[in-house]
């Protein structure tokens, strides 16, 4: 249960502002279709984070509980400076012709690809051997903060403080970082 609360909160307060957040706004705004962009971003995020889950868990496997502590650690103190660096989507959303659904699955897998969700999502695979609850959590987490932007569309994307957002989901994985560092010293 610590794996799937940890990823799902780590996910969802990293997802703020993100590119893949903002994608899901554009995609809302141009298809005005919100079920199949969901279905779409489901899709995209549970294939995406399956591979890094598993590629997460193979390097956890490789590395003492020491070293994966230090190294998962280390990895969450660089994502709190990373999640301080607001997204943009650089030249306007391209989106297909294509149906809203693939549209979206096809943009958002290729978005989320060494995002800051994907990187989090390896770390902490590699961190609980829980993997089915790791990539749970961490759907579950892209699932809470992209659904309302789906919904609310451009609405939403000028109201959300996001540079506050940022703080906190930096914090969060500063915390994390502390922890896991700390667990490896002691």
């Amino acid at each position: 249960m610590e794996a799937f609360l940890v990823s799902l909160t780590s996910v969802a307060i990293a997802e703020i502002g993100d590119r893949t957040q903002l994608l899901s706004l554009a995609l809302a705004a141009h298809y005005r279709k919100p079920v199949p962009i969901i279905a779409g971003i489901f899709l995209a995020t549970i294939a995406n984070h399956s591979v890094a889950g598993v590629l997460g868990a193979w390097f956890g496997r490789l590395l003492t509980p020491t070293v994966l502590d230090v190294i998962v650690g280390a990895s969450m103190v660089a994502m709190a400076v990373w999640v301080l660096r607001v997204d943009t989507l650089k030249g306007g959303a391209e989106v297909s012709s294509q149906s809203a659904f693939v549209a979206t699955a096809i943009a958002f897998f290729i978005a989320e690809i060494g995002d800051k969700t994907q990187i989090a999502t390896l770390a902490l695979a590699a961190a609980y051997p829980a993997l089915v609850a790791v990539v749970a959590g961490t759907t579950a987490g892209m699932l809470i903060a992209n659904i309302p932007a789906v919904f609310l569309g451009d609405a939403l994307s000028g109201k959300l403080p996001i540079r506050q957002m940022n703080y906190v989901a930096a914090m969060l994985f500063g915390a994390l970082g502390v922890i896991f560092i700390a667990r490896a010293l002691w």
